[in-house]
């Protein structure tokens, strides 16, 4: 969530032969999208770029790589972690130019030194919010221990939506790659078919044998490839279909979790009202117990001035016996 994208451009992504160590590896047909990320979360930066659904660079930066350029339109980095050596083609060398610093010399992998497009930056902002919490009374206890299962839940709520749009966004572009696929799956079946009718025209027009042969065998190596494209997009269609599936079950998982929450809310409002009955009946008892208190202190006044009567009774008494 703490990764975003500082700026991209295009170009076409070349690997170094692991065997040979020598010659260049093409890793996509065409020119691809290569961003720049920044990760707030861990202070780090990475080049990725993705052919279709298939990462072939994730590349994190050192401060020790450096950006080389070898030709008028072609530079290359060392990634020591991922063991390679990663190289880009662009269309110009005014792309190329943007990319290092200058001519044939080193330059550090730094946005500057990346940036080969005049595309927008998103310089990513990272704020952090603090908020004092107040400790729970002990008759606010059930009450404050709910909130907390409630917010919880409202997290993993949260949470969820988030992961569910970012599938359903995945979804949608899914649902459109696979219609590309199948519209391109239809050509190359009439693609397939017309060579196989070319095939047998050839077959039957064509008077030299050894050229008819040659011309079959690379229509069969045409139609070979065509076949295992074919295949490889129903693989790349099974695969879609899987993670639409998954989808499926967040979508339930998140349902799930809403109709806790919504429980969880019931029970808040159910600890609300007995808290507030709890309190009406203390506030009754004090009152109670502070009336019983005024009408003992009105009834040890009263003993008070009986025992005071009395006292002077005995006394008056006693002088009466002694006169007497």
């Amino acid at each position: 969530m703490g990764e975003q994208p500082i700026f991209s451009t295009r170009a076409h992504v070349f690997q170094i032969d692991p065997n040979t160590k020598k010659n260049w590896v093409p890793t996509s047909k065409h020119a691809v999208t290569v961003s720049y990320f920044y990760d707030s979360t861990r202070n780090v930066y990475r080049i990725i770029s993705l052919d279709g659904s298939k990462a072939i660079i994730n590349s994190t930066i050192t401060p020790n790589m450096t950006f080389t350029k070898t030709s008028q339109k072609f530079g290359q980095w060392a990634d020591s972690r991922a063991n390679t050596v990663y190289g880009l083609g662009f269309s110009s060398e005014h792309h190329l130019s943007k990319e290092s610093a200058g001519g044939d010399i080193q330059s550090p992998l730094t946005p500057e030194s990346i940036n080969g497009t005049d595309d927008e930056r998103a310089t990513p902002e990272v704020t952090q919010n603090s908020e004092p919490r107040a400790e729970p009374t002990q008759n606010a206890l059930p009450f404050t221990h709910s909130s907390t299962i409630s917010k919880h839940w409202e997290a993993e709520l949260a949470t969820l939506k988030g992961n569910n749009a970012k599938l359903t966004a995945a979804l949608l572009e899914s649902t459109a790659n696979v219609k590309q696929w199948k519209q391109q799956l239809a050509a190359y079946q009439e693609e397939a078919e017309r060579l196989h009718k070319r095939v047998t025209e050839l077959e039957c027009v064509s008077s030299q044998a050894n050229a008819v042969h040659t011309h079959k065998t690379e229509l069969n190596q045409t139609i070979q490839e065509l076949e295992s494209t074919l295949k490889k997009k129903e693989e790349e269609i099974e695969g879609l279909k899987q993670e639409i599936e998954n989808a499926r079950e967040l979508q339930a998982q998140r349902d799930s979790l809403t109709q806790k929450l919504q429980e969880v809310e019931i029970r808040n409002k159910d600890l609300e009202g007995q808290l507030s009955d709890l309190e009406q009946r203390l506030e009754k008892s004090q009152n109670e117990q502070e009336a019983f208190r005024n009408n003992l202190k009105t009834l040890l006044e009263i003993l008070d001035g009986k025992i005071f009567e009395l006292t002077e009774l005995r006394d008056n008494l006693a002088k009466l016996i002694e006169c007497s």
